[in-house]
């Protein structure tokens, strides 16, 4: 009898015990278990955070430097502003000097002179000689020469020397097609030898270098000549030395 009352004891002291080794295991899993919701609460949390964060750039404007080009700087800001200074008074010099060119142009044409340019371009080949007699080899005679030829290709396009009005286009006898020009002041020009019916007329206003003709070879006192021009000048109906007007070949 003492025997069996021992082991109940001993049985009764076991099942005691493995009642609370089971509760320190539940309250094991239990901890374990709210651990873990805990960790995932918190990586959860610093998700949605960084969610929260992140900003759209897809439709930002943005500036492309290319390598090389000078970033705006004060630096440069300071140089644009020298470079805005020195442009303005370059400026302001090229205003002061054709306001200048325009006066003394204004001066030039009140005075009454005229710059002229060559009605083609060539050597001259007989002179002008108002008191000293030549000899013509077509005349076969001792006369003046009232202006300058100027040698130059048959065809060549002759120009007015300088702005005027036609005041005369006729067949001369002994110069052939001629066109004269009044440049006002008492001042005319005269070209002949030129081929027939020129592209101007009586009254027609010409500017300097206008094509008023070609040469040709209808002046039958000079047909012994090479091709040239024959350019003449008067001053207040007066013979005039057309070099005189010219400017140096």
């Amino acid at each position: 009898m003492e025997n069996k009352k021992g082991v109940g004891a001993k049985a009764g002291s076991l099942e005691g015990k493995g009642f609370y080794i089971v509760l320190f295991l539940c309250a094991a899993v239990i901890g374990v278990s709210a651990w873990i919701l805990i960790a995932n609460a918190g990586t959860n949390v610093e998700d949605d955070t960084a969610e929260a964060v992140t900003v759209d750039i897809s439709d930002a404007a943005v500036t492309i430097v290319p390598a090389g080009y000078p970033v705006e700087t004060e630096e440069n800001e300071e140089d644009d502003e020298a470079d805005a200074e020195e442009t303005a008074a370059s400026d302001a010099e090229a205003t002061e000097s054709s306001a200048a060119e325009d006066t003394q142009a204004q001066a030039v044409l009140s005075s009454g002179v005229v710059s002229y340019v060559w009605p083609v371009s060539g050597s001259v080949d007989v002179p002008y000689s108002i008191q000293t007699l030549m000899y013509d080899a077509t005349m076969a005679d001792w006369r003046t020469h009232d202006g300058i030829d100027i040698i130059c290709d048959l065809g060549t396009q002759v120009i007015a020397t300088a702005a005027g009005t036609v005041v005369s286009v006729e067949n001369d006898d002994l110069y052939g097609t001629t066109v004269e020009i009044d440049h006002a002041n008492g001042l005319h020009s005269i070209y002949a030898n030129l081929a027939s019916e020129p592209p101007v007329s009586v009254g027609d206003t010409v500017t300097m270098g206008q094509v008023i003709g070609s040469v040709g070879s209808t002046a039958i006192c000079e047909t012994n000549q090479v091709s040239h021009l024959h350019f003449a000048m008067t001053c207040d109906g007066l013979s005039a030395d057309p070099t005189a007007y010219l400017p140096a070949a």
